[in-house]
This record gives C-alpha cells, structure tokens and sequence, in this order.
C-alpha cells in the first residue's frame, strides 16, 4: 500500500469514529459513484451528512479542509445527489429532512497518530 492510501485511511478511520463519537450513525463508508467517491455518508437525526475527509502528515501545504475548493464541493454536492437517488425507499419520502456537507480535516504524525483533527459542520 503506498504511503499516501495509508496516510488517507488512517484519516477516514479517525473521522469515521469522530462522527460515531458524536452520536451520528454511519451509513456508507467509500461509496463509489459516476465521477468520483463518496468518503462517509452519516445520518444525524433527521440530517443526512455527507462527509469529505482530508489528511496530511504536516502543515507544510496549508490545512487538509483547504484542499476542498469550489471544484471539489460541486463534485462532492453532484455524488450527493446520485447517493439520495440510489438510496430512495422504494419512492416514498426519504427520512432525511436536511442535508449538509461537512469536512473532518485530520493531520497525522509520523508516528501514526493524529496530532490535529478538526471536524467543520457545514462546511460546505
């Protein structure tokens, strides 16, 4: 496994047990769709939460949640959509009320830790 697919799941695991940690249940983890994937899916009550995570190893290029410009929310927003459509109940009204776009921004230490995670709601 290369180090960078290392460093991206150790990040998807700590926001994955971030979010179970705020009560928040987790319906998909890598879904994948036409044009891209979707990191965590959550439901948070009646608020389906669509989570894009960010790691690095250092600050030297900025903050993780950085990385996620306009370009890379409207790709995130288009896979949102796909997901609620292959996800409908059989037609009828979806359990979700709201939705919302979050990012978990982890950054790691060599030694394999998290040394900064930080979870902005609504991000996005």
């Amino acid at each position: 496994m290369r180090v960078k697919d290392a460093v991206g799941r150790f990040g998807e695991q700590v926001a994955a047990d971030l979010v179970c940690e705020r009560g928040m249940q987790i319906l998909d983890r890598n879904w994948r769709g036409p044009g891209g994937e979707l990191d965590i899916v959550a439901r948070d009550g009646a608020t389906l939460v669509f989570v894009e995570v960010k790691t690095r190893s250092s600050r030297a290029y900025g903050l993780p949640a950085e990385a996620v410009d306009a370009r890379k929310a409207a790709r995130i927003r288009r896979l949102a959509g796909q997901w609620m459509t292959a996800h409908r109940d059989g037609g009828g009204v979806p359990f979700w009320q709201t939705v919302r776009f979050d990012v978990v921004s982890v950054i790691r230490d060599r030694a394999g830790s998290a040394l900064d995670v930080d979870h902005l709601v609504g991000a996005f």
